[in-house]
């Protein structure tokens, strides 16, 4: 049945208009994204397929143009409006975080983190690197690695700490795997950083691993 046939109490963009996009589920979400299903299916019948095909909204904001263009009922057309969606969604998060304090916005560091660098399939090493306020002054892909490691050099770090001036850095990195969980190279690498930021007299504030929707925070492990 499509959606338009439905109850209105039902339908996902009235459900959003009533009582808001948090109590929608993501295959509601992208159902009012999508805006049209295909014959004999449903826009929410095919985000359902289209999430399940990519292992939820992580992986399908990440897919790869040839690949989201061969799910039929899409095309570059949409994929263009997914990529422009997600990149304001990006550049929102990153304003917030130049005009308000990071420590205080874990939550929009977390969502920022989780746009840049969710569902990547390498691993990608990265800096925010802030000023006294702790207001961002720049995001910065520092190091790409392969599929299971990234070489961080902490000079070139330092490097980039003083060219930007930073009073402190986030530094967060993703896992290809899914699994938002530090190794023992993750925590010696962190630690190296920070030795090497404090002798310019940067801070290292936090160390994010992003995971399958999830970004996992040193500084809340006590690993910082």
């Amino acid at each position: 049945m499509a959606i338009p046939d439905w109850p209105e109490s039902e339908r996902p963009r009235e459900r959003l208009l009533l009582h808001g996009a948090s109590h929608l589920s993501d295959a509601e979400l992208l159902a009012i994204f999508l805006r049209t299903g295909m014959k004999g299916k449903s826009a929410v019948d095919l985000a359902r397929e289209l999430l399940g095909r990519f292992g939820g909204p992580t992986g399908l904001f990440a897919a790869e143009r040839e690949a989201f263009c061969q799910v039929p009922g899409l095309g570059p057309a949409k994929y263009a409006q997914l990529q422009a969606v997600l990149e304001m969604a990006r550049r929102a998060l990153a304003e917030r975080l130049k005009t308000g304090d990071a420590m205080d916005s874990p939550e929009v560091v977390r969502n920022y983190l989780r746009l840049l660098l969710g569902g990547r399939q390498h691993e990608v090493f990265m800096g925010i690197f802030l000023d006294t306020r702790h207001h961002a002054i720049a995001s910065e892909e520092l190091f790409r690695g392969t599929l299971a490691q990234t070489s961080v050099y902490p000079r070139e770090v330092v490097k980039r700490a003083l060219h930007y001036n930073a009073a402190a850095i986030i530094f967060a990195h993703n896992h290809p795997s899914g699994v938002a969980e530090p190794s023992r190279a993750d925590e010696i690498l962190t630690q190296s950083l920070k030795q090497a930021l404090a002798l310019v007299d940067v801070r290292v504030l936090d160390h994010f691993i992003i995971g399958n929707g999830i970004a996992m925070s040193f500084a809340e492990r006590g690993l910082i």
